[in-house]
């Protein structure tokens, strides 16, 4: 029988069962929290605060853009953990850690000074 994606399941072998769920279970959170920064992104242009409205929506743009980016960075980072675990090979850094990082701090940084200049 053959799995989806055939280049990562014919890879090595089957690890403990345990490992490839626990790795789904990271992808589905962050697939959570794409859904909240698109949401955040949405809710924070919709909502009209009283911000500056020019940085409010750029603040709001790196929500979503980060929201939009994120699925897929979570897809290569499954792919490269079940390769690394079929393979018996050391797990590789996450992708995505560093990047929403920096994304969230500048979108709060953008409604912190949207604030400040309202």
């Amino acid at each position: 029988m053959s799995r989806f994606p055939r280049s990562v399941f014919d890879q090595g072998a089957d690890p403990d069962a345990r490992f490839t769920l626990a790795n789904e279970r990271t992808f589905l959170a962050w697939i959570r929290t794409a859904l909240a920064l698109l949401a955040g992104g949405v809710a924070l242009e919709l909502l009209g605060l009283d911000l500056e409205p020019r940085l409010r929506l750029v603040a709001s743009l790196v929500l979503i853009v980060s929201g939009g980016v994120t699925p897929g960075l979570a897809w290569v980072n499954w792919m490269r953990t079940e390769r690394a675990l079929r393979r018996g090979e050391p797990l590789p850094p996450s992708l995505l850690g560093p990047v929403l990082a920096i994304a969230v701090t500048v979108s709060g940084a953008l409604v912190v000074l949207a604030v400040l200049l309202a």
